[in-house]
């Protein structure tokens, strides 16, 4: 099996997540969505953002997808983007980008300080919402309207692991923001339905 060790050159990287992604994540049968709709392949994303190659290879690429930016912190819906946004954050570090991370909960907390936004996003930074894979987006502009509405955030950019082609980047281009993804699922081998 090949292996990525921080020597490795970054298309290197890449081509090596693209290859986890191939062989560990993409599943074929009858699957439901979390946006309701039903597929004949499912994304199995936990099994790159869950795995340490995987995770290391995919902090690697955002960090440099997101480099020159000016980026304070990433994050994303609780729970897709949380492993992401811990990876990037640590990662970023040894390549001299100081980024925090953060997560955005599906409901409010009801105790303690009652934020719906957790993790030290100062009010006013800019930052990258993480999706781990994009169907309609909705999962996305929902993080984004948390943050921007709880921390007033500025949102350089919505960035995926995977887009499934299926509405999700023109709905977020649509609402304004900028979108980017790693991978599309014909990147993948898979055949849009």
């Amino acid at each position: 099996m090949d292996t990525i060790g921080p020597a490795s050159d970054l298309p290197t990287i890449r081509a090596r997540l693209r290859d986890l992604l191939v062989e560990r994540a993409i599943k074929y049968g009858h699957f439901v969505l979390a946006s309701g709709q039903t597929s004949s392949y499912y994304v199995d994303k936990t099994q790159i953002t869950l795995m340490g190659e995987g995770l290391y290879c995919l902090a690697r690429v955002i960090l440099d997808q997101i480099e020159g930016m000016n980026v304070q912190a990433v994050g994303g819906m609780t729970i897709g983007a949380d492993p992401i946004a811990g990876a990037v954050s640590a990662l970023g570090i040894c390549h001299g980008q100081r980024i925090d991370a953060f997560i955005v909960r599906k409901e409010r907390k009801e105790r303690g300080t009652q934020q719906r936004v957790e993790g030290p996003l100062q009010n006013g930074a800019r930052v990258v919402v993480l999706e781990d894979v994009i169907t309609t987006g909705g999962s996305a502009l929902e993080a984004v309207r948390a943050i921007e509405e709880e921390r007033d955030a500025k949102v350089l950019q919505v960035l995926a692991m995977v887009d499934r082609l299926q509405g999700g980047r023109e709905a977020i281009v649509e609402a304004g923001y900028d979108f980017t993804a790693l991978f599309t699922v014909e990147d993948l081998g898979v055949s849009v339905e």
